[in-house]
């Protein structure tokens, strides 16, 4: 932490705070987002204010993380979201993920920290260790990190992405709602990310709607029924089945 990281985090607390609105924050914990230090900021305003710290990733990058830890420090709902937008993967360690990850209290925070921790070199350990998780933000990081992976990974094989699928249908008869979507959620990605995918994925989802738990019904037939679809078929090149 730097003088100068606290300055600029305050200054930007401050700026939140002009964007606040009560009843945004009203309209988010009907959604279920945890109405804790949270201002009622947009998601694009958010990501406005990224843009404009992005240049430090090449700059200053050690003070651009300072600032990012600063912001998630402040315990302010938009400010922890805006610490995922603009921290540097390469400068993220595995504490610091997992002391974020413990401190989460809502999904989307949840969600949209998801990115940052699938840039890291990490990332597929650590979707792994969070899946297996009791904590319900924790336990629902590692689905999500699965799913970012699936989708902005295109280096890796797809054999590394199928590998999750044993732990997907593994965790297919948790039925907290914020576990069982990301649990679909990372079973469609997959299952979406290419044709070598696609068949490990619908065979998983059987496996999953055998298990005969009402979650597991939902999560399998949620999903068979996107990775059967039409669109999906024709994106991946398998035509109709």
């Amino acid at each position: 932490m730097t003088a100068a990281a606290r300055t600029q985090a305050a200054a930007l607390l401050d700026r939140l705070r002009t964007h606040a609105n009560p009843d945004n924050v009203a309209g988010m914990a009907r959604f279920g987002i945890s109405s804790t230090g949270t201002l009622g900021v947009s998601i694009p305003v958010l990501r406005g204010i990224a843009r404009e710290l992005r240049p430090l990733r090449r700059s200053d990058p050690a003070h651009l993380h300072a600032l990012a830890a600063e912001l998630w420090a402040s315990g302010v709902h938009e400010g922890q979201i805006l610490a995922t937008f603009i921290d540097v993967p390469a400068l993220v360690t595995p504490a610091q993920a997992d002391a974020w990850v413990a401190d989460l209290d809502s999904w989307d925070t949840c969600d949209q920290s998801a990115n940052l921790w699938a840039a890291t070199d990490f990332a597929y350990a650590k979707a792994v260790e969070w899946a297996e998780a009791e904590e319900t933000f924790i336990k629902r990081s590692g689905f999500v990190v699965m799913c970012s992976l699936a989708v902005h990974d295109k280096a890796a094989p797809d054999e590394r992405l199928v590998e999750f699928l044993p732990l997907i249908e593994r965790h297919a008869d948790d039925d907290r709602n914020f576990v069982k979507k990301a649990v679909n959620w990372a079973l469609r990605q997959i299952g979406k990310r290419s044709a070598d995918c696609h068949g490990p994925a619908v065979a998983a989802a059987e496996r999953i709607r055998a298990q005969d738990t009402p979650s597991a019904r939902w999560i399998a037939n949620d999903a068979l029924r996107e990775l059967r679809s039409e669109a999906v078929l024709v994106r991946l090149g398998l035509g109709r089945r």
